[in-house]
């Protein structure tokens, strides 16, 4: 439900029809929903984004424009997510299009919130606590496809926020996820790099246990700062991947 969750979180002020369609673009271009998926109905998608079904209805249509959902009709039909071609996935990839300012911006904003969480954490999560955020790491551990680590990998920050006891950083790191899942899905292809990133869970979830705020605020901060460094050379990467003559950009 994670995927879910972050992907149809309520949205902030502004032009909210652009936003959807920012957020749900970013969503199935990188993974987090699924080709064939089934998005909820567009009154249960206007009541959890907070919008009028009326901007709901626009965003839809636009994202029907830009082939990334189609309707069907019938018994079971409803909006489903397409098969992205792999082109598009490139051009319209958020990593593809976020600048490297965004990256290191976004990446210093998650970093405070879950270096923080991970202090209150460490001072106030209980045994059980633990035992949960560990099963939550052998889940991530464990699984091998780059979406589902994104999504597992999602949970554990979701859950090391909530441990922290407070509503409000807890909210804060699932309003930053909406960015940050589609970006990092595609870092997870790397095995490596999820190897790094189970070893530091591990690592804090030790400094948790022990009641260490201090290392456990770093080490927090650490798993962002790698996850970050490691978002700046994939798109220095996909910058030199010179985009197909065939795919154009919706006019």
């Amino acid at each position: 439900m994670t995927a879910h969750a972050i992907a149809f979180a309520p949205i902030g002020q502004g032009t909210r029809s652009e936003q959807i369609v920012e957020r749900l673009s970013n969503a199935i271009v990188s993974g987090l929903l699924h080709a064939d998926e089934q998005l909820p109905n567009e009154n249960e998608l206007s009541r959890l984004m907070g919008v009028s079904p009326v901007t709901m209805r626009e965003a839809l249509n636009t994202l029907r424009a830009r082939q990334l959902i189609d309707t069907r009709r019938g018994r079971n039909g409803g909006s489903f997510v397409c098969v992205v071609p792999v082109e598009m996935m490139l051009q319209r990839h958020p990593l593809h299009l976020a600048t490297s300012g965004d990256l290191a911006d976004l990446g210093e904003l998650h970093c405070a919130v879950i270096s923080h969480s991970a202090k209150l954490a460490a001072l106030r999560s209980t045994p059980d606590e633990h035992l949960r955020l560990t099963q939550q790491i052998g889940l991530f551990e464990a699984a091998t496809a780059p979406q589902a680590r994104a999504q597992a990998d999602m949970r554990c920050l979701l859950m090391l926020a909530s441990h922290s006891q407070s509503a409000r950083l807890a909210n804060q790191e699932l309003a930053i996820q909406a960015e940050w899942a589609p970006l990092v899905a595609a870092l997870y292809q790397d095995a490596a790099v999820h190897a790094d990133i189970v070893d530091g869970y591990f690592l804090l979830l030790t400094a948790l246990r022990d009641g260490d705020d201090a290392r456990s605020g770093a080490l927090a901060q650490d798993l962002i700062n790698t996850l970050t460094d490691h978002l700046l050379e994939y798109k220095l990467r996909i910058a030199a991947t010179p985009p197909s003559p065939n795919i154009h950009a919706d006019r």
